[in-house]
């Protein structure tokens, strides 16, 4: 049986600036996208995979996604409070590090859906995932295949899956999704405060173990009305988690 993370880390806690107007209601996850909130389809894949718990942090709208997640029992719901400051990505993820535990964790955006290929992609990234090799291993888009991103790209890619920054002024084939495994030994020289996932990464790349694997299917970034539009167009006739 493939080894799945037991707890999960979903980052819904920003302001959802660039979906305004729509988020001025409502907070980023619980826009819907084939008729569902975006965070349904991230917990539903994360079930789905045998994931247990999810934390959820919240700030922006935070008492109607707490209500929303109130009474899911599959992955069981862990509130992470940030309705006292933003702590940024890595910052939200360092204050949940007691409930995500002392095991390697997935970490999701509340607006990376897609549709998948024939294997789901979260399996394929935990059976991917060697923590002798690896510190973080992140799922990467085709970028010129994305749905709602238009962008330089992310990363570069070696044949055995080791990551490099995108040079500055060129381009990268790949971006990233906004899902990954984590190590938590990553976060053991971290800062206090709001601070991006970027500087862990940044660590791992120098020492060689920040790793990537490629999303099998089609991603949709949904950041913007726009591109919930075009996501929506997209998922007329086809199915996505």
């Amino acid at each position: 049986m493939t080894w799945v993370p037991k707890s999960a880390m979903v980052l819904a806690a920003g302001l959802g600036v660039r979906m305004r107007p729509l988020t001025e209601v409502v907070p980023k996850p619980l826009v819907r996208v084939g008729h569902r909130p975006l965070i349904d389809h991230v917990l539903d894949r994360l079930a789905d995979a045998g994931i247990e718990k999810a934390v959820v942090n919240v700030h922006h709208h935070a008492d109607q996604l707490i209500s929303h997640l109130n009474g899911r029992e599959r992955p069981q719901i862990k509130i992470s409070d940030e309705r006292d400051s933003l702590l940024d990505t890595g910052g939200g993820v360092k204050r949940a590090l007691a409930e995500l535990g002392p095991e390697p964790f997935l970490i999701h955006n509340s607006d990376s859906i897609w549709i998948e290929g024939i294997e789901p992609n979260i399996v394929r990234l935990a059976r991917s995932f060697d923590p002798e090799r690896m510190d973080c291993l992140l799922l990467l888009a085709l970028a010129s295949a994305s749905v709602g991103y238009d962008g330089r790209g992310d990363f570069l890619m070696s044949p055995d899956g080791i990551l490099q920054r995108r040079p500055e002024r060129e381009v990268a084939p790949f971006v990233f999704t906004g899902v990954s495994i984590m190590h938590p030994r990553l976060f053991d020289n971290a800062p206090e405060g709001a601070f991006s996932l970027n500087r862990l990464w940044d660590a791992a790349i120098a020492r060689r173990r920040l790793y990537g694997i490629r999303l099998d299917g089609i991603w949709m970034h949904v950041g913007t009305p726009a591109a919930l539009a075009e996501a929506e167009q997209l998922l007329g006739g086809s199915h996505a988690a």
